[in-house]
């Protein structure tokens, strides 16, 4: 039972949505993940404090949607261990310093 128990706790974990309820995504606990786990891997591309990979003319997010999944595609790039609801906090802190998604 134990077993099974935490093969649906992966499915579920695998199959949440990454921006989900995007309005209830804490800022100040996303910009807190940000800069622990996004800011030296931005910098090392984009110099200084690595906030040219959002404010970049040609930058690929375009919806919420978008948001999340790159969020996410990062989270999982660098190891950083976000759970989907910290995902959700990174993707609002990032809406609403830089992107400003409806």
């Amino acid at each position: 039972m134990k077993i099974f128990l935490i093969i649906l706790g992966l499915g579920l974990y695998a199959s949440a949505p990454a921006f989900a309820d995007s309005d209830k995504g804490d800022i100040k606990i996303g910009k807190t993940l940000h800069d622990k786990s996004c800011i030296a891997c931005h910098a090392s591309k984009f110099g200084e404090d690595g906030s040219k990979m959002y404010t970049r003319a040609d930058h690929k997010v375009t919806s919420k949607q978008q948001l999340g999944s790159r969020v996410k595609t990062c989270n999982n790039n660098v190891g950083a261990g976000w759970f989907p609801e910290e995902e959700a906090h990174v993707a609002a802190y990032l809406n609403a310093t830089y992107y400003h998604l409806k």
